[in-house]
């Protein structure tokens, strides 16, 4: 899990890349349409390792990959030297409380209306922490410690001045992202939050047979407008 404030002497998931990430070294690449890394160890997604590699980019997207002998590199391109240094795919976090400010709202332990999109801080220095360590992709998610705290976002960590060149979407141009629960003993607190295990699992019971209470009448209601039931975002 990686946060916005990391504690002294705490490990994330990125502290053991010893490899070199370049493909986010955009000082020094984003002046060429196509740049090609040279000499490189090269570690694919799938397949072997590739000693002596070259990695080709053209226009921030990975052209072609694979040995000095078998790669063309295109008339033009930006060569940088990586001899020595070894290029991997971008990390992802799966977990990760980066590039926005503050937890979970303690108001109530039931909160799916909540949506850590409406605060994404693209200047956060979370994020460029994040990308100097080689992290690509976040699941950026809201505060621990509720049943349901809320919906993540997914995040491309690009170079971006709005919070909408960051987002993943999907084929209909929605932000993806998931659902956030804690169902252990972190959700167990004073009130509203329940004292219990047994007491935190019947309010998600609650929780979820009012959603499919909620998904029956407006599929009951066939689109007709008369019988949609009152909007319930939660």
């Amino acid at each position: 899990m990686i946060t916005e404030a990391r504690p002294k002497g705490r490990s994330c998931a990125y502290r053991f890349v010893v490899a070199i990430l370049l493909l986010f070294m955009g000082n020094l690449i984003t002046a060429a349409d196509t740049t090609a890394f040279t000499g490189a160890r090269l570690m694919p997604v799938s397949g072997p390792i590739i000693e002596d590699g070259v990695l080709v980019v053209r226009g921030g997207k990975i052209e072609s990959i694979g040995a000095s002998k078998d790669v063309v590199i295109p008339t033009g391109a930006v060569r940088i030297d990586a001899s020595g240094k070894t290029i991997i795919p971008g990390l992802i976090c799966t977990h990760s409380h980066i590039g926005m400010g503050g937890g979970g709202d303690s108001s109530d332990p039931i909160q799916p209306e909540c949506w850590t999109l409406d605060s994404v801080n693209v200047r956060a220095a979370s994020l460029e922490r994040a990308r100097a360590g080689g992290l690509t992709l976040v699941n950026q998610m809201p505060g621990s410690g509720h049943l349901i705290s809320g919906r993540t976002t997914y995040l491309k960590l690009r170079k971006g001045g709005t919070v909408d060149e960051l987002l993943i979407k999907d084929s209909e141009g929605w932000p993806m992202g998931g659902l956030k629960m804690a169902n252990g003993t972190n959700s167990q607190r004073s009130a509203p939050f329940p004292g219990t295990r047994a007491k935190s699992a019947a309010l998600v019971r609650e929780a979820y047979v009012k959603a499919q209470e909620y998904r029956d009448k407006i599929t009951r209601a066939a689109g007709d407008p008369d019988k949609m039931p009152e909007r319930d975002l939660r």
